[in-house]
């Protein structure tokens, strides 16, 4: 069951963003003074007592967007809105009632929906603020609060706890986390849109609209799992501003949160150092990764898809491992089947093989190809291997001399362990241990 949705409404530059981060505990929302930062609906969890709920950070009701997208950011609060079970009204406390707090109390008494008013930017529990001129909006008494400071967000808690009841739900049981990650302008927002059968996040020509990290909850064929549509990365030198930096940050943070990584490659377009610089997050984050070829009707006939395997191999070979999914997300084409793939690696990743089936993998690989010996060195042994985690499945040897085992040899085992194990298209982490003793003989 989706958890009730908690929507943030209020015009530009009231804390709506601060509030989202107040109540989860955690910096998701961008938050910086230029009206129009927050474009999407930006979600989180947010524990509620002993349930939880999804907020929902949406744009500056009548802001003035900078990219000609204020039209696409208002279609996004109207969705958030319906999604609603609960609305949080943010009013500036020190600027009172603006026109456009009126134009948004008015669009939402016609919603037939619970809400809550909260007066925000009241640093100090006696400030005085027109609580009166408040009430007008018709939403009762306005709960004073500082998002900045965390002033009232235990009584906004509970507040929200009381008003939802038995409407919310526990947190469901962990479910895939699939980032989308490339440069500009590859079709992101496109390929998450065409999953979640809605327009959810703002499609556009504008190349950097999507500037948060917005949370996606989608079901397909019964199966939930959470898609992370993240900001697309260009050249770190050619960043403007702050907002376009906390941004990139948010994309990069998503790679790590993700259980999988989708990797938006533009085929109209030569990879670029920045699709390769992706590449190499994802490694070292050790996350199992799909490369999406996306728009590949530009592509089509000009390449096969074994030219662009060879290709990859060759341009990211660190990620030999990882499938490839030729997708047209304008067209709906090959994109559940990328989410299937994705399903397929996060199995894999969460695998955990027994112990005697390791060893005697291990065993084999030794029997084919063992690591060379050293003058001065013991005759080198791998005495056994252990799974120690999974995501990504780590493997401890324990050996009886580690200056044996080089590099060489650890990218032999590890291609070996590879194929022989159930981690065929995932990355493994392997590490070697020394044993000391009479077993290290």
């Amino acid at each position: 069951m989706a958890l009730p949705v908690v929507a943030i409404v209020g015009r530009p530059n009231v804390g709506k963003s601060s509030l989202l981060n107040c109540l989860t505990g955690k910096m998701i929302s961008i938050i910086d003074p230029t009206p129009g930062v927050t474009r999407d609906r930006v979600s989180a969890p947010c524990p509620v007592g002993e349930k939880y709920v999804e907020l929902l950070d949406t744009g500056g009701l009548g802001a003035e967007d900078t990219d000609n997208l204020t039209e696409h950011v208002e279609q996004q609060i109207r969705y958030a809105i319906q999604a609603a079970a609960l609305i949080l009204f943010v009013i500036d406390a020190r600027q009172g009632v603006m026109p456009l707090d009126s134009r948004a109390a008015e669009l939402l008494r016609r919603q037939d929906k619970p809400v809550f008013l909260l007066a925000n930017k009241v640093d100090d529990a006696h400030q005085a603020f027109d609580a009166g001129e408040m009430h007008a909006l018709g939403f009762g008494e306005p709960m004073a609060i500082s998002a900045a400071h965390g002033l009232g967000r235990r009584d906004q808690l509970d507040a929200i706890a009381q008003q939802l009841g038995p409407l919310a739900e526990g947190l469901p049981a962990a479910v895939m986390k699939l980032a989308v990650v490339g440069k500009r302008n590859a079709g992101k927002s496109t390929f998450i849109n065409a999953l979640a059968g809605e327009p959810r996040v703002i499609v556009s020509e504008t190349p950097g609209t999507t500037r948060d990290s917005v949370d996606v909850r989608v079901e397909l064929a019964g199966r939930p799992f959470i898609l992370i549509d993240t900001a697309g990365i260009r050249k770190r030198k050619k960043l403007s501003g702050d907002i376009e930096f906390y941004s990139r940050h948010r994309a990069l943070l998503a790679i790590r949160r993700a259980d999988v990584v989708a990797l938006m490659i533009d085929a109209s377009v030569p990879v670029s150092q920045v699709d390769k610089d992706l590449a190499g997050r994802v490694v070292d984050a050790f996350k199992p990764v799909v490369i999406v070829v996306n728009k590949w009707d530009l592509a089509k006939g000009k390449a096969a898809g074994e030219d662009y395997a060879e290709y990859f191999a060759k341009t990211f070979p660190h990620l030999s491992f990882a499938p490839i999914s030729l997708t047209t997300a304008t067209e709906g084409l090959n994109v559940r089947q990328t989410v299937d793939l994705a399903e397929q690696l996060f199995r894999q990743a969460n695998t955990r093989v027994p112990t005697g089936r390791l060893n005697e993998a291990v065993g084999r690989i030794v029997q084919l190809r063992g690591p060379s010996h050293k003058t001065g060195t013991k005759p080198p042994k791998i005495l056994y291997a252990s799974q120690v985690a999974t995501a990504p499945p780590t493997i401890v040897c324990f050996v009886n001399d580690v200056r044996s085992f080089d590099q060489t040899y650890q990218r032999f085992l590890l291609n070996q362990l590879r194929r022989r194990l159930p981690f065929a298209e995932v990355p493994l982490r392997l590490l070697f241990r020394q044993r000391r003793g009479r077993e290290s003989k």
